[in-house]
């Protein structure tokens, strides 16, 4: 078993630049050679496909957690260490949770958004203290950042969510600043 799980969130898409594949790729490989399970939405496509398939292509651990009714649409990603079939997305956050040690956030879209949103908002409920990762390649998470800070300019969130999560701009940052925070 790994020494560490962290649940990564990303796109079951590549996105538009080059960059995006080759972060997924270099953080895949990083998981491996530091013994860091990899736990994701179980997809074979887009970034957790790539992800998922470097860390099992480097001798990594990965558990993968699809709901039923994406199995073909994100087509399942087979090969992985682990793979968990269940019912709903709300089983599938619920496991990912459940077997993570830190959350991660790549670039991706409205599903990324969501899952890590929901991670930051059962911090703010203490249901959690686990570490919460931005990982900021491009800019790209800069204008979530940005709508906190307007949402605690206008008095809608406290400033102590910063304290919640971390933005790290490379792939080499993650594991420091994970570890640093457990």
């Amino acid at each position: 078993m790994p020494r560490l799980n962290v649940c990564v969130y990303c796109g079951s898409s590549k996105g538009d630049a080059p960059d995006f594949s080759e972060m997924a790729e270099s953080l895949g490989r990083t998981f491996a050679q530091h013994d860091v399970g990899l736990v994701y939405g179980g997809g074979g496509i887009g970034l957790m496909g790539i992800c998922a398939r470097t860390v099992m292509a480097e001798g990594g651990h990965v558990t993968g957690i699809i709901p039923d009714f994406l199995q073909t649409k994100e087509i399942a990603y087979n090969e992985v260490s682990e793979l968990l079939v269940v019912g709903s997305m709300h089983e599938r956050k619920q496991k990912m949770f459940d077997r993570a040690d830190a959350f991660l956030a790549l670039p991706g879209g409205i599903g990324t958004l969501e899952e890590v949103i929901e991670m930051l908002t059962w911090a703010q409920l203490g249901r959690h203290n686990r570490p919460i990762l931005f990982l900021n390649l491009s800019g790209f998470w800069d204008p979530l950042i940005g709508l906190f800070d307007h949402m605690m300019d206008q008095g809608f969130v406290q400033s102590s969510i910063r304290a919640q999560y971390a933005v790290v701009d490379r792939v080499e940052d993650v594991l420091p600043r994970i570890e640093a925070a457990l």
